[in-house]
């Protein structure tokens, strides 16, 4: 799989991984007709995307017909994650801590979502006790 994270694709491969998500699985002619864009890219540009996402490892293919079906090989949280993490190694330096102490001071925080962030924590104390 290849190591891209989301954050490196460009405008049209994120856009095509995510009406891949949002499918779970497309042919390069349903996915151009989902692209929401003044105007619609050539079905080979498009296929070309979709190409170069599957040779950096974000989608496969298997036949259906005479097409191909495109498949994601990880799923939008594991994207996310990812992205999250290479987001906290460059502007925290990799400290989580850091990055939580930046949003306590610098967010409007409800009693809502404090508490939810303790549920969460008491829930990973818990999980590594184990």
């Amino acid at each position: 799989m290849g190591q891209k994270s989301l954050d490196d694709l460009g405008e049209l491969q994120r856009a095509v991984i995510e009406i891949i998500w949002d499918l779970g699985a497309g042919s390069v002619h349903q996915v151009r007709k989902r692209l929401v864009r003044r105007k619609k890219p050539a079905y080979t540009t498009v296929l070309t995307a979709m190409q170069k996402l599957e040779k950096a490892g974000w989608l496969r293919h298997r036949a259906q017909g005479k097409s191909y079906l495109y498949l994601p090989t990880r799923t939008r949280e594991q994207a996310g994650a990812r992205s999250v993490r290479k987001f906290v190694e460059r502007m925290f330096g990799g400290d989580a801590v850091l990055m939580f102490q930046h949003l306590m001071r610098e967010s409007k925080m409800t009693d809502a979502e404090l508490r939810e962030l303790r549920k969460m924590a008491e829930q990973k104390r818990k999980e590594n006790k184990k």
